[in-house]
């Protein structure tokens, strides 16, 4: 049995012949849950949920199949911890987005959306965008999966006036206005509150080592999110940014660069505080070689050697070597960092899942979980390039490749 490719077509109800079996089995030769490796399996589905997971690979009677293969390996639906879905990973995805009115931009929104569904991508935090644009991108997506992965949007990143990302208009200042801030991404239904505590090296005037906010004022943002029950996001690269990011309490730690530092004894202690403190770090490797990638890559081995709490992000759409298709490289990438396979496995499933609040449902494969599944040939444990041989994705229980 073939389950019904989702078509492109505009936010609807999925009724009638458009919608897939009610239930239905997939097998495989191999299964990695989120956790483990195992197979082979029969993954039973009911609408969007998984119902039973048989790891006798043994077929119930009466139950459409759907056999992947025995040379394949299925997994959850890979987890993207950081992308921005309105940037358009080309030489100028500021100046392109600035150009851009908001039909055009929500158009190119739903074609990156796409391109990470096809990649095997079904969930998205968007870190930052334009005019909320993702959150409405998210409902259409929630309502046709064939149009994208479910989005966990955050809205216009916060930061100072001139700051980074002040293109996507989220600049505030002083404590009345951050906290309005929070409080309007609250009100817009967004996942999340993006803060960006530090500059950027892709905005010009910006110093990616200096703080953009006090600890003060980010811990203003993150009780008044924790509040309302918001997680906070911290843009990080400097390592005073990542100090105070890290004692106000926001959850993720964005890029965790460590730039700036004042020696290697104080770096190390703070990033033994970060891997001791359970906080999330959303690491995000540097693609082009020289002294900035050696010196991200040096923090990057420290906390992956120091048990901190890994996940890793594509930060699709920011550069040319970011398309949103990419995440399935960054895998690999960890392992190049000092990562085990499993690890970097984890990393872009249950790790991320969790990292996003949705630990609960993405990220794994067991009863009760949405029915978001990556199929690849091969076994990814083995070798993780794997990951980009897809032979099927299913999105909210629809096949969509």
């Amino acid at each position: 049995m073939t389950l019904p490719l989702s078509p492109a077509s505009p936010a609807r109800p999925r009724t009638g012949a458009d919608a897939p079996a009610a239930t239905y089995a997939l097998r495989a030769g191999r299964m990695f849950d989120g956790f483990t490796l195992s197979g082979p399996v029969t993954v039973r589905v009911r609408r969007d949920r998984v119902l039973a997971v048989d790891r006798t690979g043994s077929v119930p009677p009466g139950v459409p199949l759907v056999d992947l293969g025995d040379d394949v390996c299925l997994l959850p639906g890979l987890v993207d911890v950081r992308a921005h879905l309105a940037l358009d990973a080309g030489p100028d995805p500021v100046g392109s987005l600035v150009a851009a009115d908001d039909e055009r931009l929500l158009a190119r929104m739903r074609v990156a959306a796409r391109t990470a569904l096809h990649a095997g991508v079904t969930t998205v935090r968007d870190v930052g965008d334009r005019g909320f644009l993702a959150s409405a991108l998210a409902e259409r997506t929630a309502a046709d999966p064939g149009l994208g992965p479910e989005i966990l949007a955050a809205g216009p990143p916060i930061t100072t006036p001139g700051g980074h990302g002040h293109a996507l208009g989220g600049a505030a200042v002083g404590t009345r206005a951050l906290v309005e801030a929070v409080r309007e991404r609250h009100a817009r239904g967004c996942s999340l509150v993006t803060i960006v505590a530090s500059g950027d090296v892709r905005t010009p005037g910006s110093d990616p080592r200096r703080a953009q906010y006090t600890r003060d004022e980010l811990r203003t943002v993150a009780d008044e999110a924790h509040r309302l029950g918001l997680p906070v996001a911290a843009h990080a690269h400097g390592v005073v940014a990542i100090e105070d990011a890290l004692a106000a309490g926001v959850d993720s730690l964005e890029h965790a660069s460590f730039l700036g530092g004042h020696g290697a004894v104080e770096e190390l202690r703070l990033q033994a505080l970060v891997a001791g403190s359970g906080t999330f770090v959303s690491m995000t490797p540097v693609r082009e070689p020289g002294a900035y990638a050696d010196t991200v890559h040096a923090a990057y081995r420290a906390l992956i050697r120091l048990g901190a709490r890994i996940a890793v992000g594509s930060d699709a759409g920011t550069a040319c070597n970011r398309p949103h298709d990419s995440l399935p490289y960054a895998p690999l990438q960890l392992t190049a960092l000092g990562a085990s396979p499993l690890e970097a496995l984890k990393a872009v499933t249950s790790r991320a899942a969790a990292l996003c609040g949705v630990g609960g449902r993405k990220g794994r494969i067991r009863a009760g979980s949405d029915a978001d599944f990556l199929a690849v040939g091969g076994d990814p444990l083995a070798g993780l390039a794997a990951l980009r041989d897809v032979r099927a994705v299913f999105r909210a229980g629809v096949r969509i490749r």
